[in-house]
């Protein structure tokens, strides 16, 4: 079971029905994404789900749900 913070980055992650970019996600969930400083934390948790086997990350830094 996965924290609701990564649920909901799963669920956007996985509505875009393509590979997105963090800065995709953060503006999707709401956040200024205009700060870079803002997207590092929402980054660290796309890598975390990658990691956990729950999306993956392409060469391009574009987060997709796995097939």
């Amino acid at each position: 079971m996965l924290p609701p913070d990564y649920q909901r980055i799963l669920a956007v992650v996985r509505q875009a029905g393509a590979p997105v970019a963090a800065r995709q996600v953060g503006e999707t969930l709401g956040l200024d994404v205009s700060v870079k400083s803002k997207l590092e934390p929402l980054r660290g948790k796309l890598i975390r789900l990658t990691g956990r086997g729950c999306c993956e990350r392409n060469p391009t830094a574009r987060f997709a749900t796995r097939p």
